[in-house]
This record gives C-alpha cells, structure tokens and sequence, in this order.
C-alpha cells in the first residue's frame, strides 16, 4: 500500500454523500468491476492507496454541514480491507460520524467490520446505521474461489445475524450473477432464504447477470481458465465483448428472487432499496449538540 493526501473525500450532494477511504482492494474477487480501466488506477488495484487524511477530511466536511445525512462507504473500495486492521482509518470516519450526529450506510463483504459494532450500535441508536453485505454464492468452496481473499458466505451470513440481534438494519447485494457458475436456482433460494433469516430489509440484484468492461474482463477471463477450465470459450460464444452479461438462467431466477422476497417482507427493486439506503431520519435532523459554536 501507499499513502496519500487527498483533496478531498465526500462525493455527492444534498441528503446523501459517499466517500471511499482507501482505493484498490486485496479481496481478490474474480468479477471486480473497481478494476476496469474507466476508473483510470494508475497503481496496481492491489497497492492500495490510503487517502491518510481521510479523517481530517470528513471532520472539515460534517463540521460545516447543518443538513445531517446518510454518509455512505465502500462503493468502490472495501473499507474493511486487511490494511484496516492496522491504520483504522474507516473507526477513525466512523467515529466524527457520531460525533457530529449523521447516518452512516456501510458495504463491505468482511467481517471485520464487527471490530466497529460499538459504533455502529451507537450511530444507528442517534441516527441510522445501515450495513450492507454482499452475498454471490451460498457454497463457501466455491466462494474461496470467486472471492478468495475475504471471509465466506458462512461467515458473513453470521454477520447478518450478529448484526440483527443488535438491531442494526442490514442490505445485501445479490450480485453479481455469474453466468455457469453461481446462477443455479438452488443457490439464489439458498441466499435468499438465509436473508430472511436473518432478518434482512432488502436485497439489491440488477438482472441474475454480471458486467465486464476492459481491464475487467481480462482479469475475470483469465481467472476462468484458471479455475474452470473451457468456460471462457463459452463466454466468448454466448456474449463476445458485451458489457452486460445476463445469466442465461436470468428470467427464472428473477422470478424466484422476487417471490422470496415479497413472501418475507424484503425489498427487492432497487430504486427502493436505494431509497431506505439514502433516507435520514428525519427526527434526527435537528442540529447536533457538537456542532453549537
């Protein structure tokens, strides 16, 4: 990894903002979209770059905001990456987030995110805490492959749970779906239904399918031929240079997602998943006490 100075780290406006502390990832998943070229890395994905002033930034951000909102992380990035454990800078943010009275709205796909449960408990119990977790394929030897880096579905999923009995809502991200590998009806129901368990208020997928774009694409592609020989060729046949990759499968299991989903009471369009993700609570939008003089 290697450190930097940042500019500036909020992106949005109005009632919601987003920010990523570190940029590049060590989780290694197959499918990472955060490698395509578009983002222009001009460092290997996996030399982590650490905006160090990270704190400074947001404290010099929320301080000047009377609005309180939703601040979001992990878009890009995974705050909660193996670098974490050492420099803390995602408690660091975690913890002017409280301090200044705002929401915060958290995706990740590791479980040391439970290292801030503390936080977490508070900012939700002042204002609102979501914690979103992404959950590919409920066969953990088949996750070690696709995401090899990060704690399995077992584990996360008791995240979900560890998470509910503390009363910290939660999302998960059903995505991607990867054509011939992950899009079997027995894995999206068994996803699915380990959501409701645990208690889960939505669950975002766009389409049973993934996406591929250039820098992307020859990453996942040389990982099929590593881990499932002869599945490249079938990719090159069916989708050619496509963005938009559908499972073939997609239809029935859109279907099948979007049953479980109404049958235990969890959102499931994303514009309304999104929606609950972006919301403040408006009780709470009053001027915090740490920000008078």
């Amino acid at each position: 990894m290697h450190f930097v100075d940042a500019k500036g780290l909020l992106t949005g406006s109005g009632g919601y903002y987003g920010m990523n502390i570190y940029r590049g990832c060590t989780h290694g998943c197959i499918y990472c979209d955060s490698r395509s070229k578009c983002y222009q890395f001009t460092h290997a994905f996996e030399d982590i770059e650490v905006k160090r002033n990270a704190p400074e930034l947001l404290e010099q951000a929320l301080r000047g905001k009377r609005q309180k909102c939703m601040i979001g992380t992990g878009s890009m990035s995974d705050p909660y990456m193996h670098c974490e454990e050492q420099l803390r800078l995602t408690r660091q943010c975690l913890e002017i987030i409280l301090r200044h009275g705002f929401g915060a709205a958290i995706q990740t796909k590791s479980d040391r995110i439970l290292r801030d449960l503390d936080l977490l408990d508070e900012i939700n119990r002042t204002a609102k805490c979501v914690v979103q977790i992404t959950l590919t394929t409920y066969d953990d030897a088949l996750c070690r492959i696709v995401e090899p880096n990060v704690c399995p579905t077992s584990r996360r999923i008791e995240v979900l749970e560890i998470l509910r009995e503390k009363g910290i809502p939660t999302v998960v991200w059903l995505t991607p779906i990867l054509p011939f590998i992950n899009d079997t009806e027995e894995n999206v129901r068994a996803v699915l239904n380990a959501c409701a368990r645990a208690g889960v208020r939505g669950v975002i997928d766009f389409g049973m399918g993934l996406t591929l774009r250039e820098g992307d694409r020859e990453y996942y592609y040389a990982a099929l031929d590593r881990h499932f020989p002869g599945l490249k060729r079938q990719y090159a046949e069916r989708y050619g240079n496509a963005y938009e990759l559908p499972s073939p499968n997609a239809e029935r299991l859109t279907a099948v997602f979007q049953t479980i989903c109404r049958e235990n009471g969890m959102l499931y369009r994303p514009e309304d998943c999104f929606a609950y993700l972006h919301e403040f609570p408006r009780r709470y939008e009053q001027t915090s006490l740490f920000d008078i003089g």
